[in-house]
């Protein structure tokens, strides 16, 4: 063999070679790449199961601290609402506490205040029979019925009265109420307030419309003396026949709002009702939650008065 026969050979067996190892090492360039891609997804789910965590804590002292300031002041005087914020484990805490007596219970108000709450839902022809469901709902059967309805299930039309509603997403259990009307509703109503009335002072234009005996001129009369601070006793002379519905008491039921901003960026929210204990040696107990805020609802530039 010629000595350019053996170098041609040498070439051309050297360059499979450097292609091989071209090849290997974008190969293991790839497999590194996955692996850091790996180890930073990783380290991120390590980081939001940390700031879960964190959570948990920073919530459950927003808790405490606000049913120190409810308990603080016992009896009438109990705040109805209130905000503070605190910084603790490199975040900022935003919380903010609603009475439930803001919103209308289901359990306890009245047929008349039902009924004009779904009046002001645009569901004013069959208010009345909604808020006659949610009473027969809501009422024990009567012993001469025997006990053949507390046998069978609450989701069934023959079984409706069978007990109180223990949380509100059991409304879309009572016959006869449309999904859409459940879901426009769910905002204005509560299980927790335990009061045949709504507070005057904190609840939302709608629940004060909704109010038997208000009219258009009484509702802005409220919610403008409300702006500029007019006291619970004030509003309440502005009500006339509605008065019988209001209140300027606070429910011992609280919603309490938890706004979590840590300094890596990440948020938390959660909503939380409590019932707050003036003595035990526990400071509250949990009546309801969860882990992120639903969207605001929207209340109408303009009520519809029927």
């Amino acid at each position: 063999m010629t000595a350019a026969a053996i170098y041609t050979t040498r070439s051309t067996a050297d360059g499979f070679i450097i292609v091989a190892v071209l090849w290997i090492l974008a190969a293991l360039a790839t497999l590194v790449s996955i692996y850091a891609i790996y180890i930073s997804d990783t380290a991120n789910a390590f980081t939001l199961h940390d700031d879960q965590l964190k959570s948990e804590a920073l919530v459950s002292a927003a808790l405490e601290l606000t049913a120190y300031q409810l308990t603080a002041t016992a009896g009438p005087s109990r705040p109805t609402h209130g905000g503070f914020n605190f910084r603790l484990g490199k975040a900022n805490i935003a919380v903010s506490f609603q009475s439930e007596a803001a919103r209308i219970d289901l359990n306890t108000a009245p047929k008349e205040l039902l009924a004009g709450l779904f009046a002001m839902l645009d569901t004013a022809d069959k208010a009345a029979n909604y808020a006659d469901e949610i009473v027969r709902w809501r009422t024990p059967p009567a012993k001469d019925q025997g006990s053949s309805l507390a046998n069978q299930g609450r989701n069934t039309p023959d079984a409706a009265a069978a007990a109180l509603f223990a949380h509100v997403d059991e409304l879309s259990l009572v016959p006869g109420l449309p999904t859409t009307v459940v879901e426009q509703a769910l905002p204005f109503v509560t299980v927790y307030s335990g009061r045949p009335q709504v507070n005057i002072v904190e609840a939302a234009p709608t629940v004060l419309a909704a109010l038997p005996g208000m009219v258009k001129d009484r509702l802005d009369a409220v919610l403008e003396q409300r702006q500029v601070g007019a006291d619970g006793q004030a509003l309440l002379q502005l009500l006339g026949p509605a008065r019988n519905y209001a209140t300027t008491e606070a429910s011992n039921a609280a919603r309490v709002n938890v706004h979590i901003a840590y300094d890596n960026g990440h948020r938390s929210d959660s909503q939380v009702i409590i019932l707050p204990f003036d003595e035990g040696t526990e400071p509250y107990a949990v009546l309801s939650s969860q882990d992120a805020l639903q969207p605001a609802t929207d209340e109408p530039a303009g009520i519809a008065w029927r």
